[in-house]
């Protein structure tokens, strides 16, 4: 047994530090975080000053029994989570748990996996620091305050089937998306026509080159006419030529947030993707410490990276620089993302080596030299008018740090006249210029862009909100709760005039241009939409972008130690907590309904608005005596923007298309997507699939398609063996057992060797799977990686204590009652079985009834 024990957060991270330590320390995972707050009455006792309850989740508890068992053979057990607030957090739990004295318990941390940094980090051990403990309990705890008090809210004032949410970073993330999108809603394209004359130069080798020049942009089509009459006969002449020497600076290395919108826009990654593969890089000891707001660069990192570039480029592209954090908080001692060792090029890894690579390029360009540029600019006069027109050039005289890396920009930042800078031909101040032709083309001003992952990271960080931890899990729980969605947008076509003068002449015509394409946007819903307009209404104080951020400075102050954790909290919940009290007592409840018009066939008003199962258009009202009519909304068509056409178009559905095989074809949208009945079969078709247009010929090939996907490919104990693609991979069906096709097996042509194989493979694992199993209750008993556990329809829940207070044993388990199994799920999920009781008293009376349909057979029997 080893005389240390150390325990980091993951088992890659533990391989690679044990290679390093050798044999006098043991390194173990804790698997992330050991403990959290209790679910039930939020976990935290406001009462008793917020004192937070904890507890090792069930699928934690047999790693804490481990490192418990570990922590007592050991002399020594050491902390080496991550240096950041929660990797301190995960330590201070680690104490708690295993029996720790966090005074004297050693805790080390490094920003890099590499063996100085591990034996520096082991040399000089500290012990816990609770200022930053606190202010991870403090976010912690705030968080679940407003998540805990605010969801129900939502719950008790909108009708929705799924259940909603409210998050103080999440909420106010999806307002910005949704705010950008009215922006976008309500603006109004107007137009001005930009003038371009090209003319042709000899270059240095005596050839005749095409440059242009551009003159002031004219606001309406006559003036641009009359500009272009006005050059008719005009010479035009080289009236002043500035030489202008410009230098670019390479950016600094990455912080995490720079990382992501450069991975987004470079390699089109993810925020949780880039995350995923940073964190691999960190414990594979390729990369520095990926969670970090710093720029800054250790006086080793420079020398290495100094002489990487010395090698690689030579001496003269060499500029140290020292870079500066706008981030106050930022803290000094962490460092950029960068590479452990420059000259590691790439790595073998090949998810991650791309994003490896971009990191690499991104450290050494920022200590390289200034790329030298030449810039010129030609003032070009037109005899006839005197308006001047200018033309623009760029030559790049050294490229410097350019030779290795440029930043991109997000398309916000770039504006419409930033246009490419093109080599001119040598130009001298007088010179005659052969004139070729003179545009004037029809420009249209563009409203602000949707947020890419990466620009609501940007936009987020300008705003101080939230910190380089908390944006891949905000963004992801944005989307899974359905608030936001990432989708592209196809352009329209829009019609742009072009005026042109060309041998004295003004000609006009038209073109057309794709306009408003837009790639992995995000798109706020119609959820999001209504519920940020209700939180902004009832909660200004959670919504605003001021407020929030000043929550995270206090957080950086709790750090700091220069504010108690526990008064930051309650300084927030008492006003918080009356704003929640008068908002059940006196909101309305959400419906975000906008009325369209009057249907003319019924003179019932329709509007769009939020139903339980989505966005919808309602033809009718619920107290009228004939039921509303509903129709779903597509999944482009937003409740705030639906005109009343598209609204009543979407009543052609269910839409007959025809007959086949002498069945009636008719296509419809439903609760899980669009479909065609055929028959009494009902056949899911792609989302992409129009329904309004759909021919028979076209629902026939989609019925084909249905039919030879479901078509036996075989049989097994005579029953048959299908097969299809669903959102897990490949699959063969047989008698309603799914079984995934492993990449191992030809799926275009398994044998019935493959099927029986599978089939059989399948059946031995379930065989040990379940204990009992009551199918029509949809309830089992299972083992699980973990132990043995309930399963109740899709939830998994914990098994109680048996009546001596113990565990279970499996011999207990495949005797007990269907009623105490019951019994332990209404522990956890109340009112589990409500509904079914409910639905048993409906179905009672009609037994009662029974007797008058006797009745009525009497009356019949004396009529006859």
């Amino acid at each position: 047994m080893a005389k240390n024990l150390l325990i980091v957060e993951s088992p890659a991270k533990a391989k690679t530090i044990e290679k390093i330590l050798g044999k006098d320390f043991e390194v173990k995972s804790c698997y992330g975080h050991i403990r959290d707050l209790e679910k039930d009455e939020m976990g935290i006792d406001i009462k008793n000053n917020y004192q937070p309850r904890y507890i090792v989740p069930d699928e934690k508890e047999r790693v804490v029994r481990d490192l418990k068992t570990l922590a007592k053979k050991t002399d020594e057990v050491w902390l080496a989570t991550d240096e950041d607030r929660e990797g301190e957090a995960i330590s201070w739990h680690l104490c708690e748990v295993l029996g720790l004295d966090p005074a004297t318990t050693k805790r080390i941390v490094f920003h890099e996996i590499t063996k100085p940094a591990i034996k520096k980090a082991v040399d000089t051990p500290r012990t816990l620091d609770m200022n930053l403990v606190n202010a991870q309990q403090a976010r912690r705890v705030l968080d679940r305050i407003v998540g805990f008090e605010l969801s129900p809210v939502l719950w008790r004032k909108m009708s929705m089937r799924n259940s909603l949410s409210a998050g103080r970073v999440q909420s106010v993330a999806v307002r910005l998306i949704a705010e950008r999108e009215r922006e976008i809603n309500a603006f109004s394209a107007t137009s001005s026509f930009k003038v371009e004359a090209f003319f042709t130069a000899p270059d240095l080798n005596n050839r005749n080159v095409t440059f242009k020049a551009e003159g002031a942009r004219q606001n309406k089509a006559e003036d641009a006419e009359k500009f272009l009459n006005s050059c008719i006969g005009a010479t035009y002449k080289v009236k002043d030529i500035q030489v202008k020497p410009a230098r670019k600076s390479p950016a600094a290395p990455f912080t995490t947030s720079t990382l992501q919108q450069e991975a987004s826009r470079k390699l089109g990654y993810g925020v949780s993707k880039t995350m995923l593969l940073a964190q691999k890089l960190y414990e594979s000891g390729y990369i520095t410490y990926m969670r970090t707001d710093s720029v800054n660069l250790s006086d080793t990192a420079i020398n290495d990276i100094k002489g990487q570039i010395s090698k690689q480029y030579g001496d003269r592209y060499v500029q140290i620089r020292k870079y500066k954090n706008k981030n106050e908080s930022a803290q000094e001692a962490h460092e950029a993302i960068r590479p452990t060792y420059m000259e590691n090029t790439s790595v073998d890894d090949h998810d991650a080596r791309r994003l490896y690579e971009l990191i690499w390029k991104r450290t050494i360009a920022s200590q390289m030299a200034d790329a030298e540029l030449e810039k010129t600019i030609a003032k070009i006069d037109v005899s006839t008018n005197h308006a001047e027109l200018a033309a623009q050039g760029e030559v790049l005289k050294f490229d410097g740090f350019l030779k290795a890396y440029m930043e991109d920009r997000d398309e916000e930042d770039i504006s419409d006249d930033e246009a490419s800078d093109s080599v001119l031909p040598p130009l001298t101040a007088g010179q005659q210029l052969a004139f070729k032709e003179m545009k004037a083309t029809e420009r249209f001003t563009r409203p602000a862009p949707r947020y890419t992952e990466a620009s609501l990271v940007k936009k987020l960080e300008e705003l101080g909100i939230g910190r380089p931890s908390t944006y891949a899990p905000t963004i992801t729980t944005i989307l899974k709760r359905g608030y936001v969605e990432k989708r592209d947008k196809e352009g329209v076509k829009r019609d742009f005039r072009v005026l042109t003068l060309h041998k004295d002449a003004v000609t006009k015509h038209t073109e057309h241009e794709n306009t408003g394409a837009e790639k992995a946007k995000l798109f706020p819903t119609d959820l999001g939409l209504v519920v940020t307009d209700f939180l902004n209404q009832y909660f200004d104080n959670v919504m605003d972008y001021g407020f929030t951020a000043r929550i995270e400075g206090e957080f950086d102050e709790i750090a700091d130690g220069k504010k108690d954790w526990r008064k930051m909290v309650d300084s927030f919940y008492h006003p918080f907590k009356q704003d929640i009290e008068h908002t059940l007592e006196n909101a309305e409840r959400i419906k975000g309904e906008r009325e369209l018009g009057v249907d003319p066939a019924s003179g019932k008003k329709v509007v769009a608005r939020m139903g339980r199962f989505g966005p919808m258009v309602q033809i009718g009202d619920a107290n009228d005596e004939e039921k509303p009519r509903f129709a779903r909304l597509k999944q482009n068509q937003s409740i705030e923007t639906i005109s009343y056409d598209e609204a009543m178009d979407l009543f052609k559905l269910p839409r007959t298309v025809g007959e086949f095989e002498g069945q009636e074809v008719a296509v419809n949208i439903g609760r899980f997507g669009p479909y065609i009945k055929f028959g009494e079969q009902f056949i899911s078709i792609p989302r992409t699939e129009d329904l309004y247009e759909m021919d028979l010929n076209r629902a026939i090939e989609l019925i084909n398609d249905k039919q030879k996907a479901d078509a036996p490919i075989g049989y097994y104990e005579e029953k048959p063996v299908t097969k299809g693609k669903g959102r897990f991979g490949p699959f063969i069906k047989w008698n309603d057992i799914f079984i995934n096709v492993p990449r191992a097996y030809n799926f275009d042509a398994l044998s019935d060797n493959d099927i029986k194989e599978l089939i059989e493979k399948k059946l031995d694992k379930e065989a040990n799977r379940y204990i009992q199993q009551w199918p029509a209750e949809k309830i089992s008993i299972e083992n699980g990686r973990w132990g043995a556990f309930i399963r109740f329809n899709k939830k998994m829940l914990k098994l109680g204590k048996n009546p001596a207070g113990g565990k279970y044993t499996p011999e207990e388990l495949a005797e007990i009652s269907l009623d105490d199994v019951k019994k332990m799920i209404e522990e956890q999920v109340p009112n589990a079985f409500a509904a079914k009781t409910k639905a048993a008293a409906k179905k009672a009376p009609a037994k009662k009834a029974a007797p008058k349909k006797a009745a009525a057979k009497k009356a019949a029997t004396k009529k006859k």
